[in-house]
């Protein structure tokens, strides 16, 4: 049975775009949103499903899978 993890998911999109190394600025650009606003994205430990599921598109990663523990 899989379980759910807590993730500070802020965190965990700051760090694969890092990995990928993209900006923050070009990650702005493609939401489309302002570099401001995704600042308080990285600081929080939750958002929007629909902007989870936009950003792990754009950045081709699934962030969902994050959440799950198999074991």
């Amino acid at each position: 049975m899989s379980k759910v993890k807590d993730v500070h998911i802020g965190n965990r999109i700051k760090a694969v775009l890092q990995q990928q190394g993209r900006t923050t600025v070009w990650l702005a650009h493609q939401i489309p949103c302002t570099p401001n606003h995704l600042y308080k994205v990285y600081a929080s430990p939750s958002i929007n499903t629909d902007l989870l599921k936009h950003i792990s598109e754009i950045l081709d990663y699934n962030f969902f899978e994050e959440f799950i523990e198999i074991g």
